[in-house]
Order: structure tokens, then C-alpha cells, then sequence
């Protein structure tokens, strides 16, 4: 990876858990949708973000979970914050999109875990890719679905894009499903064979997903996530 400066733009919070990140590097580097940076918080101190953004858009865009109480990532926030420049090191990651596959194609994200899956979603649409894809995003509640907004219009936009949204804990009036994402998962899929799988989120969430989908006639080889090269 390239260690390059870039200018912090803004750090704006999507709710009282997530923050929104925008960066222009001064020199710009080329990179996969689904690939991810390092900001460099101390020379062996590198704390790795997937870029939200597609390729080609100028300003690079993060999505952090920071709650107050989760030190490791507030800690970034904070030096965002009170840094008119910070150095990043990218790219990294091997679970980007393989955009020559025709295969139809599973994004799997959970919480801030869109942040990886919407580069991927952008580059498809820039790339006027029209493969079947079913995009599942799982959060607490809908206040915890910061961009709900932006994935429903991809869905009325994009005839060949099927969104759904589901939380653990809804309202009367939440027009999506309420559920465990894996379970979910589960219950509307028989197999997952013929899939292009792509999964971000926490780490226990994506292991266990690995371990449902097993089950479920994946096949690993088109299996994607950044997760699994941390949890062997």
C-alpha cells in the first residue's frame, strides 16, 4: 500500500453512533470498489476503513461506528476532527467487486458494513452493470440505517437491485423486515449456490455467516469479504 496525505474535509455525524468522513488525497491512487484504507494513527498503529466511495470520485468518503463508549474508533474520530491533514495508507483488500462476473449477486452488510457494499453498489450503477442483485442491510433499528434513504432510491431506480431492510427492533410503521439479518437470510434463500456473495460487518457477524452460508451449497471461491483473512 501507498502511504499518501490527505486534506480532512468534513466529519459529519450520521446519527449519535456514526460518522460520516470525507478526504482528498493530494495525490490520487487508483483503486477496486470494495477495497479499503488505512488511517495512520502512529507508525505501527494503521486502523483499516472500507472507502465508501466508488473509483474516480475525487473526495474519498468513510463511515465510522464511533459511539462514545467504543474507544478504538472514537479515537480516529477524534483525531479527524482536530486534523486539517492526515496520512492514509491504501489500497488494501482483496474482496472487491469482480465487476467481469455475470452471476448474479448477494451484498450482505451489516451496519456500518454498507460503507464497503455501497462502493460496490456505485461502481455497479457507473458501470451501467445490470446483473441480478439483492442487497440485505442489517442494523439494530431504522435510526441505526443512516443512508436508508439513498439504498431505497437505488432500489426505485435500478429495476435489477432488490433492497432489504432489516432490523432487530422496529416500529409500527417500519415498511421492511424485522429479524436477525442471518436468519433473514436464511428464511428467503434455499440455496445460495450461483451467487456472488460480498459480506461487510463485525467480525463475529461474518463468521457466522461463513458458517450458515456453508450449509447453504455457497461456494466459497465466490465468497467475499475483507473479514475472513482475520477469522481463519
Amino acid at each position: 500500500m501507498n502511504t499518501i496525505r490527505c486534506k480532512v474535509e468534513h466529519v459529519t455525524a450520521f446519527n449519535d453512533a456514526v460518522y460520516q468522513v470525507a478526504l482528498t488525497p493530494e495525490t490520487q491512487f487508483p483503486f477496486e470498489a470494495g477495497q479499503y484504507l488505512c488511517i495512520v494513527m502512529g507508525e505501527k498503529d494503521k486502523r483499516p476503513f472500507s472507502i465508501a466511495s466508488a473509483p474516480g470520485i475525487e473526495q474519498l468518503e468513510l463511515h465510522i461506528g464511533a459511539a462514545v463508549s467504543e474507544s478504538y474508533p472514537m479515537q480516529v474520530v477524534e483525531r479527524l476532527q482536530n486534523s486539517e491533514y492526515i496520512d492514509i495508507e491504501a489500497p488494501g483488500g482483496n474482496a472487491y467487486l469482480r465487476h467481469d462476473s455475470k452471476r448474479p449477486r448477494l451484498l450482505i452488510a451489516g451496519g456500518t458494513g454498507f460503507s464497503y457494499i455501497k462502493s460496490i453498489l456505485e461502481q455497479q450503477i457507473a458501470l451501467d452493470q445490470k446483473v441480478e442483485t439483492t442487497l440485505y442491510w442489517g442494523c439494530r433499528d431504522q435510526h441505526a440505517m443512516y443512508y436508508e434513504r439513498i439504498a431505497r432510491e437505488w432500489q426505485e431506480t435500478h429495476p435489477w437491485l432488490h433492497f432489504v431492510p432489516v432490523v432487530e427492533e422496529a416500529k409500527a410503521d417500519w415498511n421492511g423486515k424485522q429479524a436477525n439479518l442471518l436468519e433473514q437470510i436464511k428464511q428467503d434463500f434455499i440455496s445460495l449456490n450461483g451467487y456472488d456473495i460480498y459480506i461487510a460487518g463485525r467480525f463475529d457477524m461474518v463468521g457466522a455467516a461463513r458458517e450458515l452460508f456453508r450449509t447453504m451449497g455457497v461456494e466459497e471461491a465466490h465468497l467475499y469479504g475483507d473479514a475472513f483473512a482475520f477469522i481463519k
